[in-house]
């Protein structure tokens, strides 16, 4: 497995063999450290194809693209590194082909959609309860909203419906309620270690208040990054810049995401048989894509031993199919 600094990857093993199957553009939307786009370098120098290749690496945190760009240097030749958002991914890589001559025809993507180790592990950046720092997580530092503006001037019920939407917290409620009367009482709450303290508090200690704080602060991270809609348009944008035969592997780390991934390679690997009885012995139109994961891979037990953020990831992969109908 490919070690680094700055973010150990995941199911770096599935994801190359998935991908690096022959020569092309590939483009890693969520570069981080640049651990994953290493090993498919490796895997595309190894098998001879690096010389036709070309890997694009898409980060919006310029502290991941620094990194990055050190990890990659010996394939600097055929790497792109770009500061932007993978919700942009089809408008980003076609500025590359552009000023490179090339044919924006996409051989592979990977989009990984976990918060960096190194991101969580630096205390300013807010991320973790576990570390004081600032009430923060932005993943672009250029980005207007906090998770300190959330806290401190969402209505009750606003943050009530924020953690229940995107935490799945059973106590969305009341706590919502102990956090604007803790600030009535106390102020502003900018610190991560008051927003943890508070909620362990109203949760009285006990094994659910992990759950809970996890819970809480990863609602918090997807509102400031607008996650969600952010996937979805990152997902289409993929689908669109991929060439026929080519893949897009997506790994998710929490139901929410797994759900938004799982639902749209369903509709999108769906071909349409007509009205019901008509006995058709091709469809009218083929599904976009074939659903090469039928299932989510997960990390095998010898991983999550290495490296226990891979317990929650799940990979899905697809493959685009050239257009065709009757």
């Amino acid at each position: 497995m490919v070690q680094e600094r700055y973010h150990e990857p995941v199911l770096v093993t599935e994801v190359v063999a998935f991908l690096a199957r022959k020569p092309g553009i590939y483009v890693d939307g969520t570069l981080g450290g640049g651990g994953h786009s290493l090993a498919l370098l490796q895997a595309l120098d190894a098998s001879g194809y690096a010389e036709q290749s070309l890997l694009i690496g898409i980060d919006q945190d310029y502290a991941a693209l620094c990194e990055a760009t050190g990890t990659l240097h010996a394939y600097a030749a055929h790497t792109a590194v770009v500061k932007g958002n993978f919700q942009d991914i089809d408008a980003l890589v076609k500025r590359v082909c552009r000023e490179k001559r090339l044919e924006p025809r996409v051989a592979g993507i990977l989009l990984d959609l976990g918060v960096s180790s190194f991101q969580i592990d630096t205390a300013e950046r807010g991320f973790s309860y576990l570390r004081d720092g600032s009430l923060d997580m932005r993943m672009n530092s250029d980005g207007e909203l906090t998770a300190a503006d959330i806290i401190n001037t969402y209505e009750e019920q606003d943050l009530a419906w924020l953690f229940w939407r995107y935490g799945e917290e059973p106590r969305s409620r009341s706590l919502a309620k102990a956090i604007v009367a803790y600030r009535h009482n106390h102020g502003a709450i900018n610190r991560t270690v008051e927003l943890a303290n508070l909620i362990r508090n109203h949760a009285h200690g006990g094994e659910k208040v992990i759950k809970t704080l996890s819970r809480v602060f990863q609602a918090l991270r997807i509102e400031v990054n607008s996650e969600l809609d952010v996937l979805r348009q990152a997902l289409d944008g993929a689908l669109r810049c991929l060439d026929a035969h080519g893949r897009l592997a997506v790994i998710s780390y929490h139901s929410l995401e797994d759900r938004i991934v799982k639902t749209l390679f369903a509709e999108k690997a769906k071909s349409d048989w007509g009205p019901k009885g008509v006995g058709l012995r091709e469809p009218l139109t083929y599904g976009d894509i074939a659903l090469i994961t039928r299932k989510p891979l997960s990390a095998t037990p010898q991983e999550i031993a290495l490296n226990s953020r891979a317990r929650s990831a799940k990979l899905r992969v697809i493959e685009k199919m050239p257009s065709r109908s009757l």
